[in-house]
């Protein structure tokens, strides 16, 4: 009797056991304003668009950005600042570069001139060099083509505060109307000696200059009239050294385009080729874009990142020019993207550029959720979510009381997100819209960032990304996936 009633016992804990309900997720809101991000890095107020001079410091990883301070819309450029210690919590700082007699500042990059090549610092104290295109505003509403030029400034306190070089602009314009956003590297060359390469575009392609000394350049060569998109302007360009799989050396060049996206717009289309004596040579003529979705633009990467950490890291601006000064935010506009680590891959002989959250983001996480219904609630605006596929097709439906939506899926071989239902999307006659992109391979798992107003999907680790900003007029607080959805979990995120 006894070894009976064990057995039963035993038997009702395991029955109990494979019953056992998903944890109860208790919706807990964490926006203070409207919209207003909770992890993703916003001005505290006015405008924000390209990310700027993105390098690493000292233990710092600063971002600088396009920035009008007095209003909400594009206007005169400044640069804002912001600095972070591990890329997921970010403290604003005082603007770095204002506007001056030469005109707006607009997009550029920034290095560590460790060997005071420049002649800005000392050998004690090198400087951190700012690269930046001057934008005269009063010229360009003339009948000039030279009212964009490269100029330069200089720090010698970490970041904190900038002096431009009596001698801008470094770099004077031939003639050409687009002539802008210079990002600057440090290339050893084949004797052994170093130089810094400015990637500069163009109008409709990428010229490549040379200097010794960030102050005098030279033209090597151009590159891109004849191929890759050409539906809009070439922007925010970046020559990118990698490894492929197979332990391969290539580069990889970044090039924004407005308009001429996959999605309508503005987009980041890239190169894979080779970089030798100043000219880039691609191995093909493939059109590829580092997310298909229609919300991350002119993004670039960070600059004198240790040795040791052995990656590139990439952020973009999430924003469209197709309603980026329209969209329905009060005090500020425009967020960047989360921070992303780039990789080649291989797909069937073919290369293409994976690019995967930041293993910082993790510290981020809060309480775990381990769901095994198809359906859930979230506990706040700012989750990110990852899952498993079973099979190469999958639906994820995000929605809230209101009865608005947000899909995401593959079927047929596309993945989309759909926003057509997402909340508010009069302000611009495009933005409520399906957009897909196409993955001939398999999904096999996926993972999310969810904020106030945004989603960034990632499948297979980043193999396929897709940035939508969207405007529900409630947060999402249910999920509903399909059976072919498996290990779902859901991390809520703090700030």
């Amino acid at each position: 009797m006894k070894l009976y009633s064990i057995i039963l016992l035993l038997f009702t804990f395991l029955i109990f056991l494979g019953c056992k309900s998903d944890p109860e997720i208790i919706f807990d809101s964490t926006v203070t304003e409207e919209y207003r991000p909770i992890y993703h890095f916003t001005p505290e107020s006015g405008w924000m668009n390209d990310p700027n001079g993105l390098i690493y410091f000292e233990g710092e990883y600063h971002l600088f950005y396009q920035h009008y301070p007095e209003a909400t819309v594009w206007g005169p450029m400044h640069w804002g600042h912001a600095v972070s210690k591990d890329l997921a919590s970010w403290e604003s700082l005082p603007i770095a570069l204002y506007p001056d007699s030469l005109g707006y500042i607009f997009s550029g990059s920034a290095v560590f001139d460790a060997d005071n090549s420049s002649g800005l610092g000392t050998s004690e104290t090198p400087p951190m060099v700012a690269i930046f295109t001057h934008h005269n505003a009063e010229d360009a509403n003339t009948s000039s083509d030279t009212f964009q030029n490269q100029s330069i400034a200089f720090s010698l306190d970490k970041g904190r505060t900038w002096e431009k070089y009596s001698g801008n602009p470094v770099l004077k314009n031939p003639g050409i109307r687009d002539f802008r956003d210079p990002k600057v590297s440090q290339i050893t060359n084949s004797d052994g000696s170093n130089s810094w390469i400015m990637t500069l575009a163009v109008l409709d392609h990428i010229n490549f200059y040379s200097s010794p000394d960030l102050i005098n350049w030279s033209l090597l060569s151009e590159f891109g009239k004849t191929i890759g998109a050409h539906g809009g302007v070439w922007e925010c360009p970046d020559l990118l050294p990698f490894k492929t799989p197979s332990g391969e050396d290539k580069w990889v060049l970044l090039v924004s385009i407005n308009p001429g996206g996959p999605q309508n717009g503005s987009a980041t289309q890239y190169f894979i080729g080779d970089f030798v004596n100043g000219q880039f040579t691609p191995d093909d003529a493939i059109i590829r874009w580092i997310d298909y979705g229609p919300d991350n633009y002119a993004g670039v990467t960070w600059s004198n990142l240790p040795a040791e950490q052995n990656r590139t890291l990439f952020m973009g601006w999430m924003s469209n020019w197709l309603y980026a000064n329209e969209v329905p935010t009060k005090a500020w506009r425009s967020a960047m993207t989360v921070p992303r680590e780039l990789n080649l891959f291989d797909v069937d002989g073919t290369l293409l550029l994976k690019s995967a959250p930041a293993k910082e983001l993790e510290k981020l996480r809060a309480e775990e959720f381990n769901i095994s219904d198809k359906k859930s609630g979230l506990p706040s605006e700012a989750v990110e979510i990852t899952a498993e596929i079973s099979t190469d097709s999958f639906s994820m439906t995000l929605s809230n009381e209101l009865g608005e939506s947000l899909i995401i899926s593959k079927e047929n071989g596309l993945v989309s997100i759909d926003r057509r239902n997402s909340g508010k999307s009069g302000f611009q006659r495009d933005f409520a819209a399906i957009h897909s992109a196409p993955m001939s391979w398999e999904a096999k798992d996926l993972r999310i960032y969810l904020d106030a107003a945004s989603i960034e999907l990632f499948v297979n680790d980043g193999e396929l990304a897709i940035t939508s900003i969207v405007f529900s007029n409630s947060a999402w607080k249910n999920i509903e996936v399909s059976e072919n959805v498996t290990s779902l979990k859901i991390y809520n995120l703090k700030k």
